[in-house]
Formats: structure tokens, C-alpha cells, sequence
């Protein structure tokens, strides 16, 4: 009976969040004792504890046997969602589009039909609020589809009104984009296209831009329901002159944009994306024009710590991102929709996966997860070879559909799959769940002070969670060889005085007690040696 429930689950025949019977991955071992929920604090808001998960539809499930994936099929895949842990969804681009990926909109206002329907939507928003899951849309407003009614009113006619929502030039100024020419010959004169021909810039020194914009983002927050949104290449929304990007025009539109939205929905949510960015650069756009942006900086270095098995890269990351935004409001990753996958990054590598994972999810910011990551799938790109279907079942199609997927399938899905993966204690999936698990049952780690420590070999991570007389040891072996030499030191000048036994929250001991004096302690070694990837998470009690 659990088998066929389990089988029914993934191939989308179980409503979503039901209460009936858990499937598989529920009853699958989990190695760290249960842990006692405790409630957010109200000062908080819901994205700073949210755990997000960055859906590329097309890719996720197919509801309807098209071979596309679609909103229904989002729908039927909230069990898994939920069950993983997962509070929080960004959805790619949903709208009209000529492309594949969505984010050249030929229509602000719809959903591409090969998604689904308004009504989808909202059925998959009423779902997902069931469950406890906000869900987040991306919004691109740095330009349209050459293909949107509007560029072609502008394209084909000078007299039009819309000929002044593009950026437009007689003759041809030559400047060059992140992705080479930017300039690109028209009807009437040059176009501006910062991402290409096929995407023209819209032109935000035209109020009327603006106001359409605004209408966009009431039509989605107060008409739809939708909890915010994702930004796209917000860093390039308004040029001055030669200079492109992070302009003060950028930022004095987008504190209009903040003040609009917030007047829509004051709990509405936006997470930006300024490609590059770390904490000093993310401090410069958060709190007054958007909630967070991504911290590229951070996420290199989870990947690169990992990947280099040394502490180097994220004890730098944090050491300069606790200097530059000491709140810690950003948004973390390991890698997107626009980077080669972790998997394939790490060569291949479930332990080096998981020390990503470990240091993703104890370290501060809210953390984003590419679909498919916390099961391992590989890509490399180009872009389509990193959006591939998601991978449920080892049958027909991965169970991504029953019809023929748009794209071919993932080369590893007959092992890193979900079903695979859900009845084996030792797979990624079980591990994503356990360290999403403890990261919602333990606020300190989602909120609580951070101080990187002295290990004294490079191969060993370590740092430490304060907050409200919560103090949590996190500890890392980044190698595949055990580590006998190394000794922790450093500390919180929030810890008191005295001896303190640590209690695991991660990881099996015995473990040896420490002593504090002056808020610090020196040559610790809580363990005399740490295998191979040892993972641990430790709570100091008095």
C-alpha cells in the first residue's frame, strides 16, 4: 500500500499537502534527534526564515502529458515541496514569451499558455498558502520581447505614442553590453538592448513606463495574490550615459518601486538580482528599494570551499560580509538558472554536495535552491543543459511526464532521482532535509550572531551561533581525510563565563567540554578526530 501511495504521489495523483499518510521520504531515517519547533519572533519577517526553492516550470512536472511542465503540475508536487521543507517558491518567468526561458515578456498582464491558465495560478496560490508556502514570481523589468505590441508601436511608427517607452538613437553610439553589442538597427534609427536584439531596454525616463509597471506588479500583488517577486538584472534599469550599471538613476527609480509596492501589500516581498554582488554592494540597494539581493560572493564561496576542500574562500565571504552588512539581509545560493550546476561543478562529488549544502544551511542569509539540486542533478551549460526536467522515478521520462519532454533528460537520473533517493538514509535528498530541518527548528542559525574561528588547519571550517543565550557550535571537515591536528579558538563576547557541554544537534560524539573565559575559548577539540566530511552541529550548554 505505501508504495502505490508513493508512486501516486510523485506521478501528481495526491492533492497537495494532504494529511493522510506521509510518503516515503517522511518515514526514511533521518541522523539528528528531533528537535523542538520554536516559534518565529514577530519582529521578523516571513522571508528571513523562509527557505526558497527556484522553480523553472517548463522543467518541474508536466500535469497535462505535453511534455511541458506547467502550473497544475507545480500544484501536484507540494507534498514534495512541503515535505523537503521548503516555505517559500520563486517561479521563472510564467508570462507570454517567444522563448523558452520566459524572460523576453511579450505580456505583463498573463500566463504563457503553455503553463496554464490565471485560474491555475490561483488554484496553485490557494495550495501553496495551504501548505504554508509563499510563492514569489519572477518580474522582469529591465525590457520586453521585440516581439511585445508595444516595441513594435515604437519599431514601426515615430508618431506612436509608444515610441518613447524604448531607448532610441539616429545613429548607432556603439556601446557594448555585458553580452557584447548593444545597439541594434530598427525601423527608424538604433534600439537599445543591453541583453540583445531580441530583448529591448525600456525606457524609465518616460513616466509612463513607470505607471505601467506600477500596475503590473497591483495586477499580480492585489488581483492575483502572488507574495512578491524575484528582479531581474535590476543593476541595469536606468543609464546615465556611458555608465550602465548601479546607477543613482537605478537607484532613485527603485526607491519609487519600493514604495509602491509595499503600499500594495506592506508584506510583500523582493529579492534583486545584481549579478556579482557581495555584502557591500547588496547594502547599497537593501532596505529602501528592495528587501534583499542575491549575495553572489557568498555563494562562490560555499562552492569553492567546497570544491577546494579549504576554509579559505568562506571564512573570507563571511568575515567581510558580517563588515559590510552586518544584518545579514541578504539572499544566499550555491548556484541558478544562469551557472553550471553544483553537481557538476563538484565534479560529481555527494560528499563535496553535501559540505555545499551544510555550509549554505548554517550559515546567515535566506537560503535559494535550484530545483534538482537537492537530488544532484548535473548541467553544464549551455542554458538549456542546466534546466533540465526534473528527475522523480528511474522509469519512462524520469516521471517528469508521460508525453515527450521538451528537453532530454538529465545523463544521471537512473540514481539521483527522488524515489531513489528517498528510501536511501544516506542520499542528498535526505540530507538537504535534515540540515532544512534543523535550520527552521533552530533560529539561531537563521538569525543569530556569526564569529568565524580559528581552527588551525585549513581543511576545517568552524564557526559560531549566538542569539538569546543560544550558542551553537557549527563544524566542518571540508576533506575526504580525517583531521587529528587542529584546535578551535575564538568566540562571542555574548558567551559567559564558565564550562560549557556541547549537545548535538548534528553529528555523533562524544564530545568534549569547553571553557570560556573572557568570552572566548582557545585550543578546543571537541572531538580528537574528525572523519572524512564530518558534519556537526553543536549547542553549548551551561
Amino acid at each position: 500500500m505505501k508504495k502505490l501511495l508513493i508512486f501516486l504521489l510523485l506521478a501528481g495523483f495526491i492533492p497537495a499537502c494532504t494529511p493522510l499518510i506521509k510518503p516515503a521520504i517522511e518515514n526514511a531515517p533521518i541522523p539528528t534527534p528531533a528537535q523542538t519547533q520554536t516559534l518565529i519572533p514577530t519582529s521578523r519577517r516571513w522571508w528571513q526564515d523562509a527557505v526558497f526553492y527556484e522553480i523553472f516550470v517548463r522543467s518541474f512536472y508536466d500535469g497535462n502529458g505535453d511534455g511541458i511542465g506547467d502550473l497544475n503540475g507545480i500544484t501536484q508536487k507540494l507534498d514534495y515541496l512541503k515535505d523537503l521543507g521548503i516555505t517559500a517558491l520563486w517561479l521563472m518567468p510564467i508570462y507570454p514569451s517567444p522563448s523558452y526561458h520566459g524572460y523576453d515578456v511579450t505580456n505583463n498582464f498573463n500566463i504563457n499558455p503553455q503553463y496554464g491558465t490565471l485560474d491555475d495560478l490561483k488554484n496553485l496560490l490557494n495550495e501553496a498558502h495551504k501548505c504554508g508556502i509563499h510563492v514569489i514570481l519572477d518580474l522582469v523589468l529591465n525590457h520586453t520581447s521585440d516581439q511585445n505590441p508595444l516595441f513594435i508601436n515604437s519599431n514601426n511608427d515615430l508618431q506612436s505614442p509608444d515610441r518613447d517607452w524604448y531607448i532610441w538613437s539616429d545613429t548607432n553610439p556603439g556601446t557594448l553590453g555585458p553580452l557584447g553589442v548593444a545597439w541594434f538597427p530598427g525601423n527608424h534609427g538604433f534600439y537599445y538592448g543591453v541583453f540583445g536584439a531580441n530583448m529591448p531596454d525600456l525606457n524609465y525616463r518616460n513616466p509612463a513606463v513607470t505607471a505601467e509597471m506600477d500596475k503590473v506588479v497591483s495586477f499580480w500583488l492585489k488581483d492575483i495574490g502572488v507574495d512578491g517577486f524575484r528582479l531581474d538584472a535590476i543593476n541595469y534599469l536606468v543609464e546615465e550615459g556611458q555608465k550602465q550599471v548601479n546607477t543613482q538613476s537605478t537607484h532613485d527609480w527603485l526607491k519609487g518601486f519600493y514604495t509602491t509596492y509595499k503600499a500594495d501589500n506592506p508584506d510583500a516581498f523582493t529579492v534583486g538580482e545584481v549579478f556579482g554582488s557581495d555584502a557591500a554592494l547588496a547594502a547599497t540597494y537593501t532596505g529602501d528599494q528592495v528587501d534583499m539581493i542575491f549575495n553572489f560572493e557568498m555563494a562562490s564561496s560555499f562552492i569553492n570551499s567546497a570544491k577546494g576542500q579549504t576554509n579559505s574562500a568562506i571564512d573570507s565571504a563571511l568575515t567581510f560580509s558580517k563588515q559590510d552588512m552586518p544584518s545579514w539581509q541578504f539572499a544566499t545560493f550555491l548556484t541558478n538558472h544562469d551557472q553550471n550546476r553544483t553537481m557538476s561543478v563538484l565534479n560529481g562529488s555527494i560528499d563535496k554536495a553535501k559540505v555545499a549544502a551544510f555550509l549554505l544551511l548554517t550559515s546567515p542569509g535566506t537560503p535559494f535552491i535550484y530545483y534538482g539540486e537537492e537530488i544532484g542533478m548535473e548541467g553544464e551549460k549551455p542554458d538549456p543543459a542546466i534546466r533540465l526536467p526534473m528527475q522523480w522515478t528511474t522509469g519512462n521520462n524520469a516521471g517528469f511526464t508521460t508525453g515527450t519532454p521538451w528537453e532530454a533528460l538529465g545523463p544521471n537520473y537512473q540514481t539521483a532521482n527522488v524515489v531513489t533517493e528517498s528510501a536511501d538514509p544516506g542520499s542528498l535528498l535526505l540530507f538537504y532535509k535534515t540540515m532544512i530541518t534543523i535550520r527552521a527548528n533552530n533560529p539561531v542559525l537563521r538569525s543569530g550572531a556569526l564569529t568565524v574561528l580559528s581552527t588551525g588547519n585549513s581543511g576545517l571550517y568552524a564557526a559560531l551561533r549566538v542569539e538569546n543565550g543560544a550558542v551553537v557550535l557549527v563544524l566542518a571537515n571540508l576533506t575526504g581525510d580525517p583531521v587529528r591536528f587542529y584546535a578551535l579558538s575564538g568566540g562571542d563576547s555574548a558567551l559567559g563565563e564558565g564550562a560549557y557541554h556541547p549537545m548535538s544537534i548534528l553529528g555523533s560524539g562524544p564530545f568534549s567540554d569547553v571553557t570560556v573565559t573572557g568570552g572566548n575559548f582557545s585550543n578546543y577539540q571537541p572531538l580528537t578526530t574528525l572523519p572524512a566530511y564530518g558534519k556537526y552541529i553543536l549547542e553549548f550548554k551551561r
